[in-house]
């Protein structure tokens, strides 16, 4: 969420940064509720104020025996009652309608990130790995000989429909694997604490993380108004909610391993075959709580900590920096990771790694304090590291065999009791 004072301050800088993801005149909007909002303030406080001299005039009135004065005062500090109750109700409603715009509105990108319409303005900043030259055309994940016994679709579709996945055998196995992999190497190497959280959330947690209100039909919500989470993120940023943290607790790395759940209302159509999009899939999460000052730096380091899993499964993949037009509605600034998927033949996103900014610590209150100073706002970072069943999908293509069998990432055989492939049959071998 954004600061109204500084939105009064420099209207025509947040004009120019919303400008640049494609909107305009949205500054005029916030300024329009900001001052009908502060005008009712300002009429209730002097109508309250007249209110109270009134009633000390009436006080006077009546210890003189002045019962006219009394009488015709004592129905002025009625009147100002029922307006003073009219005025705070519209000042009310006008703060509402304030704060539900200020949330509804996305955050400014960092001068750094590229301006673009859409996707085309993308700008690639690392690659590594090479795609690998095979001498027969790679399938999908979905249609590998060793893989098809192990990943259910019809029998996810009689339990609940389309856009879920049963796995068996040898495939839940590597899927278990990798987010083993992801979590030990995130803790041991990278130092990220390793947290487990809720997947059922209050909906002031989802306004924190700015899932709400702008994307509420793209999550799941129970009758009793929990929320399924679409990524802890969720629950690990708002850990720090309403907090004021000491400074020589920054940064707070954490890690988290999830299911994670989305209605995909907005994908209509894509990716309709196999498990690249699904409504329900885990992800390993990582999370950062820093300084403002840090956060830049911090983003740099996550992303290395989302790459290192790619390269310890040696998966040729890139890096781009997402455009204004492309990017989150939270984020200041995006990295994406795209992983190569030979059956596509096409780099695919694996990772989004975001940094907020105070953007969502201001809708949390979560602030921190250094030594001797005021309370400031936190920033806050997020990234998938990684999206487990999307990797499960790379490791399949890119490690596919003309027979139908898979062989596995080195990386993946102690997890695996000393396997190294799938055979085409669909036994671990």
């Amino acid at each position: 969420m954004h600061d109204i004072r500084a939105i009064r301050e420099n209207p025509a800088a947040y004009d120019a940064a919303w400008g640049r993801r494609g909107l305009s005149g949205l500054s005029a909007k916030v300024l329009a509720l900001d001052e009908a909002r502060r005008a009712k303030i300002l009429a209730s406080e002097t109508a309250t104020a007249e209110q109270n001299r009134a009633s000390k005039e009436a006080g006077a009135a009546k210890a003189r025996g002045d019962d006219a004065e009394f009488s015709r005062l004592r129905a002025f500090v009625t009147d100002k009652k029922a307006e003073i109750q009219s005025l705070t109700d519209e000042a009310a409603a006008e703060d509402k309608a304030l704060r539900d715009l200020l949330m509804s509105l996305p955050n400014l990108p960092l001068d750094e990130v590229p301006t673009g319409p859409d996707e085309s303005g993308n700008v690639e900043i690392h690659r590594w790995g090479s795609p690998r030259n095979f001498d027969f055309t790679p399938k999908e994940h979905f249609d590998i000989k060793g893989v098809v016994p192990g990943m259910d679709f019809a029998t996810a579709a009689k339990l609940s429909g389309s856009r879920f996945v049963v796995l068996k055998g040898a495939v839940t196995r590597v899927h278990r694997a990798l987010a083993q992999l992801m979590l030990d190497t995130h803790v041991e190497e990278h130092g990220l604490t390793e947290t487990w959280t809720p997947v059922l959330v209050k909906e002031d947690a989802m306004y924190g993380t700015n899932q709400l209100p702008k994307f509420a039909e793209d999550s799941y919500q129970t009758t009793n108004g929990w929320w399924l989470i679409p990524t802890s993120e969720v629950t690990l940023t708002n850990s720090v909610a309403g907090d004021i943290l000491d400074e020589n607790q920054l940064p707070i790395r954490m890690t988290a391993h999830t299911q994670c759940f989305r209605s995909e209302a907005g994908s209509s159509g894509k990716d309709t075959t196999g498990m690249l999009r699904q409504h329900q899939f885990e992800k390993v999460e990582m999370v950062t709580i820093c300084t403002p000052e840090t956060a830049l730096a911090e983003h740099d380091r996550m992303t290395n900590c989302a790459q290192a899993i790619l390269e310890k499964l040696g998966l040729p993949y890139r890096t781009i920096v997402l455009c204004t037009g492309d990017m989150g509605f939270g984020a200041q600034k995006t990295h994406d990771l795209e992983v190569w998927l030979p059956g596509q033949q096409k780099y695919r996103e694996i990772s989004s790694v975001s940094t907020c900014g105070t953007f969502q610590a201001r809708r949390m209150n979560a602030r921190y304090r250094a030594p001797g100073a005021k309370p400031e706002f936190l920033a806050t970072l997020n990234g998938s590291g990684l999206a487990v069943g999307r990797c499960l999908i790379a490791v399949l293509e890119n490690g596919q065999q003309a027979d139908g069998s898979v062989d596995l990432p080195v990386a993946l055989h102690p997890y695996l009791g000393g396997k190294t492939r799938i055979a085409a049959d669909g036994i671990l071998a």
